[in-house]
């Protein structure tokens, strides 16, 4: 991953109540780790959101965003992604990958080369790679080697 990617934690997916604050769907492993991270937007400079408190039971967190005070103003941030620069994140310990290191990785089942990873989705039932053949793969019990830039997937 070049220096200086950004990578996606969130979106904004609605306004939440009528002083301007935003609901956020998180993308990270926490919806809390929100509160340590230097989050911008399109329309948002580093900095101008503020973590409020998580939804419970949910990936969901409301913030605040510096200039936005109202509801009006909050609804037309609707779908907003959130960023971090990928340098400010900490570093993965062994087993742990962030999915953005991962595409572009060649996938092989069986010495077969079955494509290469263009995103990731989740549906609820764990990760999926998205080749860019149009398969959708397990990421569930794979092995990465980051040196040959390559994922195995097993049986």
């Amino acid at each position: 991953m070049p220096s200086g990617a950004r990578i996606l934690v969130g979106k904004i997916v609605a306004p939440q109540g009528i002083r301007g604050e935003v609901r956020v769907q998180t993308f990270t492993e926490k919806p809390s780790d929100f509160q340590s991270l230097a989050v911008f937007g399109d329309k948002i400079p580093v900095g101008a959101l503020h973590f409020v408190r998580v939804v419970p039971n949910t990936n969901v967190i409301i913030a605040r965003i510096d200039g936005v005070a109202d509801r009006n103003m909050a609804e037309m941030l609707r779908g907003t992604g959130l960023f971090v620069n990928r340098d400010d994140l900490p570093v993965s310990q062994d087993g742990e990958y962030y999915q953005a290191d991962l595409v572009g990785m060649t996938v092989i089942r069986d010495d077969v080369k079955l494509g290469r990873v263009a995103c990731f989705q989740n549906f609820g039932a764990g990760d999926i790679m998205e080749l860019d053949t149009g398969d959708m793969v397990s990421f569930r019990g794979v092995s990465v080697d980051f040196e040959n830039k390559i994922i195995k997937i097993k049986g």
